[in-house]
């Protein structure tokens, strides 16, 4: 069976704070940042590990990537012990800070990537190959020779993605990557990364607040509260576990086509919807679920309903046994609200 890229057993790190208690002495006392994790994960997986400020996701990424030692239990990255392996491991891994650079600040950014071949000992044309694929890929070619410091956030980020990437590596760690980009650079860097994967079957390990990451980049999601695993699943999991609610958007047609109501127009609540096109049933009492909204004189409605207890499919099947039904959508519920329950059940 293949080594898991990421196995954990009891991994645990503290923390001593000192503060002063007057002038005579100081007081010390002991934060767990990280308290008895035990996860792994397989060769080419995308993992999203979430969680509150505070919550131990960074001392976690740390731990895994040599630059901190485990107070207790062990961790075990690309087969290798990564504080005691740590320069092995570098040649295995890609992590990007979203707050901090290794990038050359006064060096144009293709200087970085010949000093970055070099510290990796790549062959100088297996360098030149893969640094003309992340240029074309990433759009990097138009400021290569752009000092590092005059580079736009989102220009900077792809760059360092790029200098992760450069040596090929097995697992690749991003900590908040997309934070402070613009909602294009995001698409185009979430992009980017989903090809990657699948030209090169790197594994993933991502820690975010943005949730359309999670929700883009990553197959399972670990969430920590409090430096302790709170939830290890899928995403449809941890919404089930919560109880929180999809939505289904019907869109209906009135009777011949006449009542002059667009869709989309102003919405209102369910019940509340006004002068109702001609035609159009009110979709209260479907099994399952809560009309939650009525828009458009009816000819859109949305209802509410928790997964497990019944399907988008039977939903549906319902609303078109008593309307006619001209396209449907399925509102995934708010992710940030979904973890935000999970820690208040805890």
């Amino acid at each position: 069976m293949t080594e898991p890229i990421i196995d954990v057993a009891g991994l645990s790190r503290d923390f001593t704070v000192r503060a002063p208690a007057g002038r005579l002495r100081r007081t010390s006392r002991t934060v767990h940042a990280v308290r008895d994790l035990t996860f792994s994960v397989p060769e080419g997986a995308a993992v999203g590990y979430i969680g509150a400020n505070g919550a131990g996701k960074s001392t976690t990424i740390k731990m895994l990537t040599g630059i901190l030692v485990p107070t207790a239990g062990t961790a075990r990255t690309c087969g290798k012990e990564p504080h005691r392996q740590r320069r092995e491991l570098a040649r295995e891994i890609g992590v990007v800070f979203g707050q901090r650079t290794q990038l050359w600040w006064d060096l144009p950014l293709h200087e970085s990537f010949r000093a970055l071949a070099a510290i990796h000992r790549l062959p100088s044309d297996r360098a030149a190959q893969r640094q003309v694929e992340l240029v074309d890929r990433l759009d990097l070619g138009e400021f290569l020779d752009t000092p590092v410091r005059q580079l736009s956030l989102g220009q900077r980020i792809r760059g360092e993605i790029a200098a992760a990437l450069l040596h090929s590596p097995r697992l690749l760690v991003l900590d908040e990557p997309t934070i402070g980009l613009d909602v294009l650079s995001k698409e185009r860097l979430r992009g980017f990364l989903v090809d990657e994967r699948a030209a090169h079957g790197t594994s993933l390990l991502l820690t975010t607040h943005d949730m359309d990451d999670v929700q883009r980049l990553t197959e399972r999601i670990l969430v920590v509260d409090h430096g302790q695993m709170a939830f290890d699943g899928t995403l449809a999991g941890l919404v089930d576990r919560v109880g929180a609610q999809r939505v289904v958007v019907v869109d209906l047609l009135g009777g011949a086509h006449g009542a002059g109501a667009e869709v989309g127009g102003g919405a209102g609540g369910a019940g509340q919807a006004g002068a109702r096109a001609a035609g159009v049933p009110d979709l209260h009492g479907i099994p399952g679920t809560e009309l939650v909204a009525v828009e458009a004189a009816g000819l859109r409605q949305r209802l509410a309903f928790t997964p497990g207890l019944t399907t988008a499919a039977e939903v549906i099947a319902a609303v078109a046994a008593r309307a006619t039904v001209r396209d449907v959508a399925i509102e995934e519920p708010d992710i940030e609200d979904v973890v935000r329950r999970l820690y208040l059940s805890q």
